[in-house]
């Protein structure tokens, strides 16, 4: 990605968001996965109480992550990556964002689906395992190499994950797209 966690972070925070960083994230990829014609400013309005007063140069950075995570999504590269603060971080910080990360996937989700549409099973669990690492928490206290391995495997498993839903919704999602005369 060309913006970093402490970018969105700063941007969102300057700008009055009361949305974290990671769950601002979470949301987009959510509204993406579910909508063809999920917008900026759509998502700007989900995240910003006054969206119009973000600064141009930070209405640029949040553009580029915009554009970088649809990207992703919609390559045949498999580069999704949720935006999550660096392995520098403290677990417990990490921990904290993979499970508001999680929390603004299911709100995007929710929002942006229609509400007739039926989940393949494989979506549907994904998400009833998103719900479960949002609840995610750690114990106070240094963490372990195990605890260090456990959050690598559940970031890989969300990320793959987004990709399965992404991938798995492509027809409805562009069916809907064409209906609404969305792309």
């Amino acid at each position: 990605m060309q913006v970093t966690f402490p970018e969105i972070a700063r941007v969102l925070a300057g700008a009055g968001s009361a949305v974290p960083a990671a769950e601002s994230h979470g949301c987009l990829c959510g509204a993406l996965c579910t909508s063809a014609d999920y917008t900026l400013d759509r998502w700007l309005e989900e995240i910003v109480p006054a969206a119009p007063a973000v600064a141009e140069a930070d209405t640029g950075t949040l553009q580029l992550l915009f554009a970088d995570t649809l990207r992703a999504l919609r390559g045949e590269e498999m580069e999704f990556e949720p935006l999550l603060p660096d392995d520098d971080s403290v677990l417990a910080e990490r921990t904290a964002a993979i499970s508001e990360w999680c929390h603004g996937f299911l709100y995007g989700f929710g929002t942006s689906r229609p509400a007739a549409a039926q989940l393949p099973p494989d979506v549907d669990e994904i998400l009833r395992d998103f719900a479960e690492i949002g609840r995610a928490g750690l114990d106070s206290g240094e963490a372990g190499e195990g605890e260090e391995e456990a959050y690598a495997e559940v970031v890989e498993y969300v990320r793959v994950g987004v990709q399965l839903i992404h991938d798995e919704l492509a027809d409805a999602r562009d069916a809907a797209g064409h209906a609404t005369g969305g792309d």
